[in-house]
């Protein structure tokens, strides 16, 4: 099925998941509360067609929370408050992305008819200067002078354009960021685990996994090793659109390609996808790392 039939299936759904939620929400403030801020998120003009997924994953949790029993209302109550917060911020982010990519637009517009502008301004005086080939001093330096302020102004334009365009990139990282710090705090209160440190390379995120994650001498997970591994696979299905490279570091007993067989099959059988996943060697390990999880967002 393609992109543009799937996200108006999604939008029918999450709106009427909202009526669903609407009609028995009365006796919970909560539930609400959070169905409204979905439904001023919809009839936003400006944010209705974005995030349709993140919404309708937000009017599930919330429907959830509402019929939750006592016990699992304190969790399905924060699983729902992060989803609809998360609705809210990727819907902002896909409209300033929009918005970026129609200033690039813009501004590749404002070039080629500077461009052209110049062309026809440099045409037009060359054949002035054919015509006039004896032009006095002081009528040469006033073009000049001209001809610089021009391009002054076509400097300050890009420049004007090119700190927008930087703007822009600086919000989108930080809300990305803010949706990956929710995404972590989510997988492990789901999972009940902590996720190891991650750091952010041009390959992507980066989570170090120590060798206690393996029994002595194998390439069998450790109990704290299989925590690490629910722990990332609930990361994983919070970011439904990320992707995982598993890279083993052997030592002499264990090859490194085993350990990331092992992490990849934890990972999958935690309920990721394994078209979303992919192991791979890379040299001795260490005590401290033997295994890497690289995740493309």
């Amino acid at each position: 099925m393609s992109t543009r039939r799937i996200v108006p299936i999604a939008l029918g759904l999450v709106l009427a998941a909202m009526s669903a939620a609407t009609a028995f929400a009365a006796d919970n403030p909560l539930v609400v509360q959070l169905t409204q801020r979905l439904a001023r998120l919809q009839s936003d003009p400006a944010l209705a067609e974005f995030a349709a997924y993140e919404k309708l994953q937000a009017q599930h949790a919330v429907i959830a929370f509402d019929k939750a029993r006592r016990s699992q209302r304190e969790t399905l109550q924060y699983v729902a408050e992060r989803r609809v917060e998360i609705a809210e911020i990727a819907a902002r982010t896909q409209a300033a992305r929009r918005e970026a990519d129609r200033l690039d637009r813009t501004r590749s517009e404002l070039l080629v008819e500077a461009s052209r502008r110049e062309a026809e301004r440099a045409r037009r005086e060359a054949e002035r200067l054919r015509v006039q080939a004896q032009i006095q001093a002081e009528e040469t330096d006033r073009l000049r002078l001209a001809a610089e302020a021009e391009a002054l102004a076509r400097q300050e334009a890009e420049t004007t354009l090119d700190t927008v365009a930087g703007q822009q990139a600086s919000r989108l990282s930080t809300a990305r960021q803010r949706e990956l710090k929710l995404a972590r705090e989510e997988a492990e209160l789901v999972s009940g685990a902590k996720l190891p440190a991650s750091k952010f390379e041009s390959r992507g995120e980066v989570f170090t996994v120590g060798a206690d994650a393996f029994t002595s001498g194998s390439a069998k997970l450790s109990g704290g090793g299989n925590a690490t591994a629910s722990a990332l696979a609930a990361y994983l299905q919070a970011n439904p659109k990320a992707k995982a490279r598993i890279e083993g570091y052997g030592d002499k007993q264990t090859p490194g390609q085993r350990r990331a067989d092992a992490m990849r099959d934890a990972l999958a059988a935690g309920g990721v996808q394994r078209n979303r996943l992919q192991s791979a060697a890379k040299g001795a390990g260490t005590k401290a790392r033997a295994i890497e999880v690289v995740v493309t967002h």
